[in-house]
């Protein structure tokens, strides 16, 4: 693929290079990501949040994550890892220096809400990755990316809190975890651009394919499509449940009306998605794929529902474990943040560990015991 074979972690050429590069910028968007969990506390003390409070900016900062993950992918497919990464890191360091600068819940709330963006990162390295390396190889390849990329959550609690109070001891101000949610800020800027200028979407001679059509996924049969429909309401009923959660019954965030408007917005959104859908596969209701050319789209609904149940409980467990161990067990910042590392910590052998034994075993084999 790039002139060399087996994987290397000390070389960084070729592919190792894009390898390395690819797990630094899923690091830096998990530390992004995450930047508030290790600094619950004092974040909720100094803008005088609630408990109801810190519970919504906990929901609001995966809830775009859902559909950006979607638009991400097809931003990927059609512009290529290299432009589109470079894109996500410089834009969601916006939302991250207004957080940093949030007075309000309101604000705090608003800037979580974008920065859940930067939680389809992910997406874009998976595609870089599986150009660069070959299927043997992929497995463990993949591994080490989403491992050492996951790793940024377990870094920005272990590190965070220190941070934020050395800077408030060491300059005498008092919310020092503004700067060390405005540092994470800076770090996705200026990788955005060491991305850009140090990688390439394909090795020297290949070609990156791209979708023929865009805006729906392609399936290859007419029950195929049905199920890809029943496969986007899950999507829609969380941010159904999201727009609950910040109306009068929740936060209040949302008058009455501007929550019926979202609700709308929902439908009308749903409706754009099978319209364009059909659009992409309309075709099949003419005239049948042949058998050769099919695939099944129900392996990618069980792959949904399994990385559902490992990676969602992980976010929701790293987002609140911090101010768990604070609360409950009355630690300071730096020590709750410390402890609650440990749970991510174990991703940079995990994940790796899983890509090795997937490429050894075979993936079906390997999940299934999992």
């Amino acid at each position: 693929m790039s002139g060399q074979q087996g994987i290397k972690l000390l070389s960084f050429t070729g592919k190792m290079k894009v390898l390395h590069l690819s797990w630094m910028a899923f690091f830096i968007t998990f530390v992004v990501w995450f930047n508030h969990a290790p600094l619950l506390g004092v974040i909720a003390s100094s803008l005088g949040l609630s408990s109801s409070e810190i519970k919504t900016l906990l929901i609001l900062n995966v809830a775009l994550t859902i559909p950006a993950r979607v638009v991400i992918g097809m931003l990927t497919d059609k512009y290529g890892p290299k432009l589109t990464f470079s894109f996500l890191l410089a834009f969601c360091s916006l939302p991250c220096f207004m957080f940093a600068m949030a007075d309000n819940f309101e604000q705090a709330a608003l800037a979580r809400f974008l920065l859940g963006f930067i939680g389809a990162g992910f997406v874009i390295g998976i595609r870089m990755v599986s150009e660069w390396f070959p299927a043997n190889e992929l497995g463990t390849a993949e591994g080490i990316y989403g491992g050492w990329g996951n790793f940024g959550s377990a870094a920005a609690a272990m590190s965070l809190p220190a941070i934020a109070l050395l800077i408030s001891e060491a300059f005498g101000i008092e919310d020092g975890w503004r700067y060390a949610v405005a540092l994470t800020g800076l770090m996705s800027l200026l990788f955005s651009f060491v991305w850009y200028f140090n990688v390439n979407d394909t090795p020297e001679g290949s070609t990156y394919f791209k979708p023929k059509q865009t805006g729906a996924m392609e399936v290859t049969s007419v029950s195929d499509f049905y199920l890809l429909l029943i496969m986007k309401l899950p999507m829609y009923a969380a941010l159904a449940l999201l727009t609950w959660k910040l109306s009068p019954n929740g936060v209040s965030l949302f008058s009455e009306q501007v929550a019926i408007f979202a609700y709308f917005a929902l439908v009308l959104l749903f409706i754009y998605e099978v319209k364009q859908t059909y659009k992409v596969n309309g075709h099949l209701f003419k005239k049948a794929v042949p058998e050769i050319h099919q695939y099944k789209f129900k392996q990618v609904a069980v792959l949904n529902v399994l990385y559902f149940a490992t990676f969602g409980s992980e976010l929701a467990v790293i987002s609140m474990l911090p101010l768990f161990f604070a609360d409950v067990f009355s630690l300071d910042m730096v020590y709750a943040g410390l402890l609650a590392s440990l749970y991510a910590f174990m991703n940079l052998m995990s994940r790796p560990g899983g890509g090795w034994l997937s490429d050894k075993f075979g993936r079906k084999k390997t999940l299934l015991i999992l």
